[in-house]
């Protein structure tokens, strides 16, 4: 069972594991979203270009926190509803190869009008092996109350 909204408190970390972006990875997204951008897909365009080899989709990063954050099973059950995102940023590139993890910290929380109910707000940040925080934004989440 997972966690309900009087379970978090502001300023809760919750870290996740790693995943390595791979070849197979950029070349799936592409044909997913149908974007074959050069920078993505050429690895001369890419070698030529601003980061000296391809890089992977910016939402292909976000797909990445959202996939990670499903393996803590922190809402298994209890979630009711995403409500959004706010502020997502492209801070860095990420390249095949890199191996990423997510941090996620409980940054607000208020009830709903129904007791039943709580909204937090959590930030998420995809970091690389090297500690480099390459994308983060908030994404709040409904979520079950004990309260009633």
């Amino acid at each position: 069972m997972g966690k309900y909204y009087e379970d978090c408190e502001v300023g809760d970390v919750a870290v996740t594991v790693g995943r390595t972006v791979t070849e197979t990875d950029v070349v799936m997204y592409s044909a997913l979203s149908g974007d074959y951008t050069p920078i993505h897909t050429d690895a001369e365009v890419g070698r030529h270009g601003p980061f000296g080899q391809r890089i992977a989709h910016g939402p292909l990063g976000f797909t990445y926190a959202i996939g990670l954050s499903a393996r803590l099973a922190m809402f298994e059950d209890t979630a009711i509803a995403a409500l959004g995102v706010k502020d997502w940023k492209y801070i860095g590139p990420i390249f095949i190869g890199d191996t990423l993890h997510v941090e996620i910290e409980i940054i607000g929380k208020r009830l709903t009008s129904n007791p039943s109910r709580g909204i937090l707000e959590r930030r998420f940040r995809v970091i690389k092996q090297d500690d480099t925080v390459v994308q983060e934004g908030v994404l709040p989440v409904m979520v079950k109350a004990r309260a009633s």
